[in-house]
């Protein structure tokens, strides 16, 4: 389990008195994530969930919860920040940034198929649309800045061909950043970690016409304003590949794209960078779990992710050009 700072139910219970939440009824670690410490609470007004931030600081985290709150009153079913007495989104606990949100209803589907896809896809594109007019502004913090910092850092622990891969693919990226269709492709807040463990399903009472109904994205702490079609591709590259191999799953990717388009048609210039992108977003978790990996921090039962799926993924969309399943029509899908 991934937390961090403990937190005993006497601390939590002085912390919350300056919340209107009711009295403390249960309080446990979640057994997910590698950059908070989060708990689910329920009080006797509801369910909730408690995060802790473990390297955000308070001056960053008004995006995040500014974000969720403003899609959260436009119908994007986000967990709602929980305000404090004062009207603040946060307070310290044990010198930490921490907040409440509420706690979504569903379960992860580890396993999508074609209709979680299309959900997923639909919403990822009204999500993107709703956040047009937020005003926080925060560039995504694992973008090439990033990667530039801390690629350094990761290169004395691998092999002569990842080493080869991991600059050959920063040089690429570098200059896609630098063009002027990049500057072109539209953009704002993104969720940027839209992988398929943030994402709930409840299977129960489904919307007539449809076999799964989707309960909401959560996790928005590595949220950024990003070019959208990084965060569809990052989307893509976990909701709609064979974890074994990296390939994309021909099925599931045309029915996230095709709902996706639906709400919110790519331009010109999106569907020629569109491989471009899907190996962006490989990169990007390449290098994070690398760093993970090899410079861990401390924690309670941390258990790194694999890097080398990330490794899959990116050689996948390197050595071939999936643009093909962006207007593929549903027969094709095989």
């Amino acid at each position: 389990m991934a937390v961090f700072t403990a937190v005993t139910e006497t601390q939590l219970g002085a912390w919350m008195r300056d919340y209107d939440l009711g009295d403390v009824v249960e309080f446990r670690g979640i057994q997910s994530g590698i950059e908070n410490s989060n708990f689910f609470l329920t009080t006797t007004r509801g369910e909730y969930v408690l995060t802790i931030f473990e390297k955000l600081s308070a001056d960053q985290l008004p995006f995040y919860l500014d974000l969720m709150r403003h899609l959260a009153s436009h119908r994007v079913p986000v967990p709602d920040p929980m305000p404090r007495g004062d009207g603040a989104l946060f307070g310290l606990l044990h010198g930490k940034p921490a907040t409440i949100v509420t706690k979504l209803d569903g379960v992860p589907e580890l396993a999508p198929g074609v209709e979680h896809c299309t959900e997923v896809g639909q919403m990822l594109a009204r999500m993107h649309l709703a956040g047009r007019d937020f005003k926080g502004d925060q560039p995504n913090l694992r973008s090439l800045p990033w990667w530039e910092e801390t690629v350094p850092a990761v290169l004395p622990f691998l092999e002569e061909a990842q080493r080869d891969l991991l600059s050959g693919e920063l040089a690429h990226q570098r200059a896609l950043f630098a063009s002027p269709d990049y500057a072109a492709l539209p953009g704002g807040p993104c969720h940027c970690d839209l992988f398929r463990d943030n994402v709930l399903f409840a299977h129960a009472n489904p919307a007539p016409g449809h076999e799964v109904r989707l309960g909401g994205f959560f996790d928005f702490y590595f949220a950024g304003c990003d070019k959208w079609l990084f965060d569809v591709a990052v989307t893509v590259n976990d909701w709609c590949v064979d974890l074994a191999t990296g390939k994309l799953d021909r099925a599931r990717a045309v029915a996230l794209l095709r709902a996706y388009q639906t709400v919110r048609p790519f331009t010109s210039a999106e569907v020629r960078h569109w491989n471009d992108m899907l190996r962006a977003g490989a990169y990007r978790f390449w290098v994070s779990r690398l760093y993970d990996f090899y410079l861990p921090r401390s924690a309670e039962l941390l258990k790194p992710h694999d890097p080398g799926h990330f490794e899959r993924i990116l050689r996948e969309r390197r050595a071939g050009d999936a643009s093909d399943v962006l207007h593929a029509e549903p027969g094709s899908c095989n």
